[in-house]
């Protein structure tokens, strides 16, 4: 058996931008059908929604078939929990809340059998290895991972410069809303000060060697920051999705309007 490429990584400098969509929903058969929809990436959120490792786990399976690569995103960037992320099978790694280069440092080790890194080997235990059938996996995993910083505090934004110069990191992911709380206008992403903080990231990033994404529910600011260069944006949740569709289904039957503006 061969180590499956990492698409997502390979695609990053490829100069086009990479759609994808957030996934909240920790029922496989909702993984499988936005798979089905064909969005480049698609990211299972362990930060915000309830998911087991198990969930994790069979969400990568329901969207392994499918064109789409799997992202996924932790509560939290432990060692240890990066390292049963990467054994379930997890690629490309996108770690919330990153402020300093002592922490950026401390992830590229952790996503990195040693010598480059700290990764603990268990191969016979590893999706990822597909339990010891792929012969070369320990020595082919360190290049196919893919490492995702998110910056979306005040602190994280002061220290970018530092942070865009940790070999190891292929990208630095801008948090909207978890940001424009930090700047002290929390629910309000589209804020001017915001925005203009976002944009001078969005510039330093793409000054750097490294990828730069986005989230945005917006069609319009998403299409704004295609413009700016970024690299891969999220467009969409699959619970607010849901969430929408149904109300909106209600509110022309049953005359229920339970919609609500709030952003992700």
């Amino acid at each position: 058996m061969q180590l499956q490429e990492n698409t997502f990584k390979s695609r990053l400098n490829s100069g086009e931008c990479q759609f994808g969509l957030w996934l909240g929903l920790p029922d496989p058969i909702c993984a499988e059908i936005s798979a089905t929809a064909g969005f480049d990436w698609l990211l299972i959120d362990a930060e915000h929604a309830p998911y087991s490792l198990q969930n994790i786990q069979q969400h990568l399976q329901a969207i392994a078939p499918y064109n789409s690569s799997a992202l996924v995103r932790p509560a939290e960037g432990t060692t240890s929990n990066i390292k049963q992320l990467l054994d379930l099978g997890c690629q490309t790694l996108l770690i919330p809340m990153v402020e300093n280069i002592e922490q950026a440092r401390t992830l590229v080790e952790a996503m990195r059998y040693p010598p480059q890194g700290v990764r603990g080997l268990g191969t016979s235990m590893a999706r990822a290895a597909k339990w010891n059938g792929i012969a070369d996996y320990a020595q082919r995993a360190n290049e196919n991972a893919c490492l995702i910083i998110q910056v979306e505090t005040r602190k994280g934004l002061e220290n970018l410069d530092d942070l865009l110069m940790v070999d190891g990191i292929d990208g630095v992911f801008i948090g909207p809303s978890d940001l424009s709380a930090s700047l002290g206008y929390i629910g309000q992403p589209n804020h001017p000060d915001v925005q203009e903080a976002i944009e001078m990231a969005i510039q330093k990033i793409k000054n750097s060697e490294k990828a730069c994404g986005l989230l945005s529910v917006s069609q319009d600011m998403a299409r704004h920051y295609q413009t700016l260069g970024v690299d891969f944006i999220g467009v969409g949740v699959d619970a607010a999705l849901l969430a929408q569709s149904v109300r909106g289904l209600a509110k022309e039957f049953c005359g229920q309007d339970n919609g609500s503006t709030a952003g992700y």
